[in-house]
């Protein structure tokens, strides 16, 4: 039997739809003439009604149900609507400009889970709704029919309601054909829509379609002969901007000409798009599960911007990446062969922040500690050709910029496909760093997409009705059907058409859970095996704490075998946090870099507890930051390490199996591990050493259990000069030296956006020579990072697989009261496990500027590792095993790995 409220909705979207279909006639008959050719040629936007400003208190919840919070269930409410948006409605004043009005009655109905962060308030509901294309304003009237108040409405609730079967539609975008091009567009409040078709990037329109509307999805369908490039015009009430015309790009764009001015017409299928041997590639058969990855986090345009081995026309182009006797293919390769998995690409989908031609470049110079550099990168820094590329635009097309001819929507689809295929020749899966939780512009703007079809939908929206900006951006909400069906078909399209290995989602606790799990089933069954999903599962912002719904984050993921990035080692590691700034830089050393055994001029002497602390917290992170993982911390006392604090209030133990932590020590956010360690280790670190210590961090991460990490250039020692964000510091502070020279290192100040109020500090620094490493340091670190990539590749000890295996196996030594606090020690048993290719394995890492000695078990027959034995560093040749006394001895500021 139905409950009352299934019936409500039923009963609510019945009424819709025959209130839908008999104002079908009334949309089509608006004020508005319908769109000529000309309006493909005109503005991208068009006011066709003005309208009074309001604010979006009131909250559909669903079909039938609104909510406003903070007002009491006082005198009467009624919903008024306009065709031609033209209400008003002052306070002590009637409503005029309305074409007619719904009453509402006060309801009684408990708020929905998805809206319970709305708080106190009245709930109304009415079986009649306006048709919702239409402006709508809800107010609240005395007796007398005066306001009271008045609010416009955030829609979510009742499109998802009512165009649920939104979802099953398979083909929005545009689906070339041999009778035509099918154009689909989800756009259930417009009420006029069009799509205008181009034969090239910059002609001018050959023909404007009408499209109609399916009442029953909310979807308009046109199908049209000829043209290569379109655009819709798309009639629909736009918040303050009134009724609009708006001359907008297609969301569900696979391809775009320059600067994303026109969509592109294209069969993903179609052989022409695809390059010579595309059909046979296939990618490398390294990853059987999550903890098989080892990961470098790449640039397109830094990998080969500044490779003078690369020809000219391809230097930070995707075609760069098959030049394969390029010093950066080179590098690739050798780590690939070393144990390299998988290079994840900084965003590569369209991007708003770039200019795709005649793009600036700039020449700075200077002395190491000018200013210089800095303000010629920032004189050009919206018009240079650098971004990271956190600023969606189109989800599903290849960035321009990154094409030898971006005005040629065909050309950017064939070299990504080819540089897909480059990297797998070279033996590495490509994963996409994807940024789904905001989009590069929101509201009216020209290059917001999303908002000028559905205005007020697809972004999340604050109790005004604002677009919330937590993110940095304007943040998308993909607990709403049709924005997590666009994140959901665009990963299932790049998994399928381009073959991506994996996925990086880029603020992913500002995501559902339940969308994530959705998403990851759609690319495993696309590409036919698992699509490996890793993400930033921090928790902040409008959704923390499961606010809105259950977020895909750290302490919400764990057994939905979704991978996120680990704070616990990385801030151990390190010392102090990501956001430090002024004198905290330097104060908080880390584990690795003088943490109270080698306290540098502006950190104090820190007591011997928070040393030992940092060194349970470097075994959190090897032993997989697993919920259950049993240890024994430096009190002497066992936890689960769920049971240990980190942070103050969260567990240091969060993940469910080891796949679910990605362990890393840098990645493109915040200084580079060499720029931290210029402020963190005492001045008077010779270089060789601050290379050791680099090394010291990557043994950390290598020995990991979980998903391996690094930022490209981490293994040579990369610097940015000290930036601490370097997203539009362009070529010059973002160089990557694949011929081992240089690393960077005092370039010029950085920009002083983001850096300026540290220039007292950065200054001296970036002005001493003797914090600047040599090339043999660079090489140093580069031979002894493969050799730690061969290691952790030569045996699936380092990469157990469940949580019980690391429980059964992984056994940390030299722990309690009574450890040298400097050094981490552990022993995982091979025995019977496939792949381990050793009885045992046990590492040791020394961070201390001495020699240290540890207990561990007598009468093994442990030699040093195959790999250390002849490998790049000849210190590690130095450690010993006493096997009468099970005695270790590790050679000061080194990380050993003894077999049996």
């Amino acid at each position: 039997m139905a409950s009352t409220r299934d019936e409500h909705r039923r009963a609510a979207r019945i009424s819709f739809t025959l209130i839908a279909l008999a104002a079908s006639a009334a949309v089509h008959a608006a004020p508005a003439a319908p769109p000529s050719l000309a309006s493909c040629e005109g503005s991208y936007q068009q006011a066709l009604g003005q309208t009074n400003t309001f604010d979006a208190r009131g909250v559909w919840l669903d079909g039938h149900r609104i909510a406003w919070p903070g007002v009491a269930a006082e005198g009467q409410f009624k919903l008024y609507y306009s065709a031609t948006a033209g209400i008003a409605a002052t306070v002590g004043g009637k409503v005029s400009g309305a074409d007619g009005s719904v009453a509402l009655s006060v309801s009684a109905e408990p708020l929905p889970a998805r809206f319970k962060y709305l708080g106190a308030g009245v709930a109304l509901s009415t079986s009649e709704l306006p048709a919702l294309q239409k402006q709508i304003v809800l107010v609240q009237e005395n007796t007398d029919g005066t306001v009271r108040d008045a609010t416009a409405l955030q829609i979510a609730g009742a499109l998802d309601e009512l165009y649920a079967d939104a979802e099953r539609v398979s083909d929005l975008g545009a689906t070339a054909a041999k009778g035509g091009t099918s154009f689909k567009l989800w756009a259930p409040t417009a009420q006029q829509v069009a799509v205008c078709t181009y034969d090239n990037g910059s002609s001018k329109a050959r023909a404007i379609t009408p499209m109609k509307m399916d009442a029953r999805t909310g979807t308009w369908s046109a199908t049209a002969r000829g043209g290569q490039y379109y655009k819709y015009v798309v009639d629909v009430v736009a918040g303050r901007a009134g009724l609009v015309r708006n001359l907008v790009t297609d969301p569900y764009s696979v391809s775009l000409n320059t600067d994303s001015q026109r969509s592109y017409i294209a069969d993903l299928a179609d052989p022409r798009l695809a390059p010579g041997g595309w059909k046979q590639d296939t990618s490398p058969p390294t990853v059987k599960a999550l903890p098989d990855m080892s990961i470098y986090e790449l640039h397109v345009r830094d990998f080969s911007i500044n490779d003078r081995s690369v020809s000219l026309q391809n230097r930070g182009k995707y075609t760069a990446f098959h030049e394969t006797g390029s010093n950066g293919m080179k590098h690739l390769t050798a780590l690939a062969r070393a144990g390299m998995t998988d290079v994840h690409l900084l965003p590569v989908y369209d991007i708003g922040s770039v200019p795709e031609k005649g793009c600036a470049v700039p020449r700075p110079s200077g002395a190491p500690d000018s200013d210089q550099q800095q303000a010629a990168v920032t004189a050009t820094h919206l018009t240079d050709c650098y971004n990271w590329g956190y600023d969606p635009y189109h989800y599903s097309a290849p960035e321009g910029s990154y094409s030898t001819d971006p005005e040629d929507g065909a050309r950017r689809i064939i070299e990504f496909r080819e540089m897909v295929m480059a990297l797998h020749k070279a033996g590495l899966r490509v994963g996409m760093d994807v940024v789904y939780n905001h989009t590069y512009r929101g509201g009216q703007d020209e290059r917001s997409v999303l908002d000028r079809i559905v205005p007020g939908y697809y972004h999340r929206l604050d109790l005004k009705g604002e677009i919330e900006h937590s993110t940095c951006c304007f943040n998308t909400a993909t607990e709403n059907r049709m924005m997590a069906k666009l994140m959901i078909d665009s990963a299932e399209l790049w998994t399928k058409f381009y073959h991506i290995d994996s996925f990086r989602f880029d603020l992913m606790g500002h995501q559902p859970r339940a969308a994530m799990e959705a998403l990851q089933a759609r690319v495993d069954k696309a590409a036919g095996r698992h699509i490996p999903l890793i993400g930033e599962g921090w928790n902040f912002g409008e959704v923390a704490d499961g606010a809105r719904f259950v977020q895909a984050s750290q302490l919400s993921l764990n057994g939905s075998g979704i991978g996120t990035f680990s704070d616990r080692g990385r801030d151990a590691v390190r010392g102090g946090g990501a956001g430090d700034s002024g004198q905290q830089m330097i104060s908080q050393q880390g584990y690795i870099n003088g943490l109270s055994y080698d306290p540098n001029a502006g950190a104090g002497l820190r007591p011997i507890a928070d040393l030992l602390q940092a060194a349970d917290m470097i075994r959190v992170g090897l032993a997989g930051t697993l919920r259950d993982y049993p240890m024994q911390t430096y009190t002497g006392e066992t936890h689960a390490l769920k049971d240990i604090a980190y942070g103050g209030n969260q567990p240091a133990g969060y993940a469910s199996q080891p796949g679910e932590a990605v362990n890393y020590v840098e990645n493109h956010d915040n200084q580079t591990l060499y720029d931290i360690n210029v402020f963190k280790l005492p001045l008077a670190t010779s270089t060789e050493d601050r290379a050791r210590v680099q090394m010291l961090a990557a043994a950390i991460n290598a020995f990991s259990q979980g998903v391996a990490y690094y930022h490209a250039g981490f293994d040579i020692l990369r610097s940015k000069s000290l930036d601490r964000n370097s997203f539009e510091s362009g070529d010059w502070f973002n160089r990557l030296d694949w011929t081992y020279r240089d690393n960077n290192f005092g370039v010029g100040l950085p920009p002083a956006a983001d850096n300026g109020k540290d220039y007292a500090l950065i200054k001296p620094l970036l002005g001493n020579p003797a914090l600047k490493p040599s090339p043999a340091d660079i090489a140093f670190s580069r031979d002894v990072f493969r050799d730690l990539l061969r290691i952790r590749a030569s045996s699936t000890l380092l990469r157990l697989r469940t949580t019980d295996d690391v429980k059964q196996r992984l056994r940390f030594f030299n722990v309690g009261p009574s450890q040298v606090p400097t050094v981490v020690a552990a022993t995982i048993d091979g025995a019977g496990y496939d792949g381990a290719g050793f009885r045992s394995l046990t590492y040791l890492i020394n961070v201390d500027k001495v020699a240290r000695t540890v207990n561990g078990e007598a009468g093994k027959a442990y030699r040093l590792h195959p790999v250390q034995a002849n490998g790049a560093d000849k210190r590690a040749r130095e450690a010993a095993y006493a096997a009468a006394t099970g005695r270790f001895t590790i050679p000061a500021r080194t990380a050993v790995v003894f077999v049996e």
